[in-house]
């Protein structure tokens, strides 16, 4: 499309149970390690049936963030403006005027706001008492949280995109972001997304019996695309990246990462929680006619593998009839859990991480390919070699939200 912007990577981020930083990460995938652990928190809910989750037991909020600053944040807002204050001093923006003077917008969201001011206002419904609510209390919970306090702790004033679509949010953000910045509304945009960790999200998928219920072995489930697997595992974490158009991260001399060529996103239609395999082909078909490719310049496809046997299926099928059974396809979620919110921001900073490093991280827990599952190469066992200058990372979600990026190898 004539006069479209190009837009670059910048800034990336994320934090997780297995680090917050890319050699931790990445470390601890070549180990097979997981962030995946019983929660005893959750032995006081009798009628939940998995005890399995993937917290990040080890964050805190920075000492030197003050009272001021942090009133408005539940913990979901505290990872996401934790990883864009990195994220930022990743891109070297972090401190600079020029994100405060209405160049710069934020595309971020989360399943839900913090659960903690969720409960607060029930227990006021419930009970008729106004026990730990204040001002910041809607603040917190609201379902804007992470793009507001993103917005307010760095002083941004371009536009604002909440994305919450659940499993989407993450990478919703960075392809609203992007197109924001190739359509010319504004030069940069911080995007992702984040999730805490919250026993309600675990009884939704409960009730769905789409659980991993391995409580006596947390470290061999979720098992995506293999056919003994059981269900997910929710995790928390967050994932920001910073975008940019072309010749403003040029003029200033940033660190390009990888080029965004293309995002599709699109609708089910139909049901609220079962995949349908057709649209999610049509959110790739999308994301490669915006880039202007074909299927065959597409080197690895970053999977959404929950370990749902119909998400799995569905999607690996839709990925095999557009690709063919050559095309290398592997799912984070096996190590993290599925991080809902910040899993399509955490998975996109990862795919071009192993982009730029020609070395692409394997399924863990993958043992027998499920033959209901498309034909794929599946990567598991050792770290795959492929030199690539493109690469896909689908997410999708409840709602019958279907969404496709694609990354370009920067050079």
């Amino acid at each position: 499309m004539t006069g479209c912007k190009r837009v670059v990577v910048t800034g990336m981020a994320g934090v997780t149970s297995l680090g917050s930083d890319w050699p931790t990460i990445e470390a601890n995938f070549k180990a097979g390690n997981s962030g995946i652990r019983y929660m005893h928190e959750w032995d006081r809910f009798s009628e939940l049936n998995t005890r399995l989750g993937g917290p990040v037991d080890d964050f805190e909020a920075p000492k030197r963030w003050t009272r001021k600053q942090i009133r408005s944040m539940g913990r979901v807002s505290k990872l996401a403006v934790y990883a864009a204050e990195r994220a930022l001093e990743h891109a070297g923006l972090l401190g600079d005027p020029c994100i405060q003077d209405g160049r710069m917008g934020v595309a971020c969201g989360s399943s839900t706001g913090s659960t903690e001011e969720v409960k607060a206002f029930g227990n006021m419904l419930l009970n008729s008492v106004a026990d730990g609510l204040n001002a910041n209390s809607y603040i917190r919970m609201m379902p804007h949280t992470t793009a507001a306090n993103i917005s307010i702790f760095f002083g941004l004033k371009g536009r604002l995109i909440p994305t919450s679509s659940a499993c989407t949010s993450g990478s919703q953000g960075i392809g609203y972001a992007y197109e924001a910045i190739k359509f010319g509304r504004l030069q940069m945009m911080a995007a992702g997304g984040a999730e805490e960790l919250c026993p309600t999200e675990a009884m939704v998928f409960d009730a769905l019996y789409a659980t991993s219920l391995k409580n006596d072995a947390p470290h061999t489930s979720p098992r995506p695309y293999d056919s003994g697997r059981d269900g997910l595992v929710i995790g928390e974490g967050a994932g920001i990246l910073i975008l940019e158009e072309l010749e403003h991260a040029l003029a200033r001399g940033a660190t390009i990462h990888a080029e965004i060529v293309g995002f599709g996103c699109n609708a089910d239609g139909q049901h609220a929680t079962k995949p349908v395999q057709a649209t999610m082909r049509g959110a790739m078909e999308l994301a490669l006619q915006d880039a202007g490719l074909e299927p065959s310049a597409i080197g690895y496809v970053n999977g959404h593998g929950t370990a749902t046997e119909q998400g799995d299926v569905a999607e690996t099928l839709a990925t095999a009839e557009l690709f063919g059974s050559q095309m290398p396809i592997s799912s984070q979620k096996s190590y993290f859990g599925h991080t809902l919110g910040a899993c399509g921001a955490l998975e996109s900073w990862f795919s071009i991480e192993m982009m730029n490093a020609d070395s692409y991280v394997p399924t863990l827990n993958l043992d027998n390919i499920d033959p209901a599952c498309g034909e794929l190469d599946y990567l598991r066992g050792d770290f795959r070699q492929m030199n690539n200058q493109y690469v896909m990372n689908n997410n999708f979600a409840f709602g019958g939200v279907n969404t496709s990026l694609i990354f370009k190898r920067w050079s």
